[in-house]
């Protein structure tokens, strides 16, 4: 039966929107591997016959109506339309339905990432959604401690055993993963003879370890020349055995390093050999700290404190602190020693115990003696105190042979201060 040019376009209509809809509900049953448009469909490599049909009705259509195309596209817009919601009810619903189910196949654009804006963190939270934010825990602290291991390492626990205090040590993590790493029998045995043969008692091995601890990393020979360079040097044993507890680090400086020091003091302070040897000695720190301090001290008591070369010589061999003092305390006390209690450079030469000693135990006697009227430092005059005295004897001594006063009357007189 023949179609007339009116009924042509109703007729496309109805076979275009039939072949869509077989196409789509094929398509659910028998995919084809292709691109993914959207939310399952997929664009398939061949052609179907229906879509044959509608392309060879297309150019039908077109080469029938095209006198006619301008008087029938409104009406045909209509009726396509129409027959969308009479025809397609369940496609629209369907459609729907595959818009709020998520697909997890298809491809996340990264450059519709892009797109969004930050989120600030100074964006205001509704109090609804506070509620929902979930925090993540909290981090571990980041902390070592030796007492996990020391049920494990038969090396912690003979150190232990040894008096050496591990929760000093463990503030270095060098030196954890140092003693860690150790074989008690292999690596530290020796090195505990060796400080026995040198002069450490036993009850002193576990102190002095604890502050050198890395003397475990040098090796023993090494440890035998500089002990063997300060013999040369008619260091005796007993000597060296003092040095080494009084200052722990004294074993892990080089010979060379060790040459110079002892040279720059011989130097510095035009010191013998004697004196030099036993100024260290007595303050072995000179050989491992830093010289800054000396040099300073040296310049203060010079240019500022007004002594000559050869009474710092003095006082330093008698008084080694003094080198490596601080240099507000000294300045304080000569400044009080010198100008409030009126005593000359030549005396305090004579007696520089006065810079190891606490400035307000030196006020508080002097200020005592004044107030009992025998603030009387002169040498020439009667009833002489000199500054030995007035510093390095205990309260008792002071208030009975020097002040003449009892303990009591010494300390109702410091409240009233």
């Amino acid at each position: 039966m023949a179609l007339s040019a009116q009924q042509i376009p109703r007729w496309f209509n109805s076979v275009k929107l039939n072949s869509f809809i077989t196409a789509t509900q094929c398509g659910k049953h028998f995919q084809r591997p292709g691109r993914t448009l959207l939310h399952g469909f997929s664009a398939q490599p061949q052609m179907s016959s229906d879509n044959c049909f509608l392309q060879w009705g297309f150019k039908a259509y077109r080469t029938s109506s095209l006198w006619n195309s301008s008087q029938s596209t409104n009406s045909s817009r209509q009726e396509i339309g129409s027959a969308q919601s009479t025809l397609l009810p369940s496609m629209n619903e369907q459609t729907q339905k595959t818009q709020k189910i998520p697909n997890f196949d298809s491809e996340l654009s990264l450059e519709a990432l892009d797109d969004l804006p930050p989120v600030s963190p100074l964006q205001p939270v509704s109090e609804e959604e506070a509620v929902q934010i979930i925090a993540d825990p909290p981090l571990p602290p980041d902390t070592f401690t030796l007492r996990d291991y020391v049920d494990h390492s038969e090396t912690l626990q003979k150190l232990v055993l040894l008096g050496v205090d591990l929760s000093k040590i463990e503030k270095h993590p060098d030196a954890a993963n140092l003693l860690l790493r150790l074989d008690f029998e292999k690596d530290i045995k020796q090195i505990l003879m060796f400080l026995k043969d040198l002069g450490i008692e036993d009850n002193q091995l576990g102190t002095y370890l604890t502050k050198n601890y890395a003397l475990f990393s040098e090796d023993l020979e090494n440890l035998k020349t500089r002990v063997a360079y300060l013999q040369s040097k008619n260091f005796s044993k007993a000597h060296i055995a003092q040095m080494v507890r009084n200052a722990p680090f004294l074993l892990s400086f080089s010979v060379e390093r060790l040459d110079n020091r002892l040279g720059f003091f011989q130097k510095e302070l035009e010191l013998s050999v004697k004196k030099t040897r036993d100024l260290v000695v007595r303050l072995p720190r000179l050989l491992t700290g830093s010289l800054e301090p000396v040099k300073e001290n040296m310049k203060v008591y010079h240019l500022e404190l007004g002594f000559k070369h050869n009474e710092i010589q003095h006082m330093i061999t008698k008084v080694p602190k003094m080198l490596t003092a601080n240099k507000r305390k000294l300045t304080e006390t000569f400044d009080y020693v010198h100008n409030v209690m009126s005593i000359p450079h030549h005396l305090i030469v004579r007696f520089p115990q006065v810079f190891n000693t606490r400035l307000f135990k030196v006020k508080e006697r002097h200020l005592f003696l004044t107030y009992l009227g025998r603030a009387q430092y002169d040498p020439t005059k009667p009833n002489y105190i000199s500054l030995d005295k007035l510093v390095s004897v205990p309260d008792e001594i002071f208030c009975e042979e020097i002040a003449k006063a009892s303990v009591q009357d010494f300390e109702k007189f410091l409240k009233t201060l």
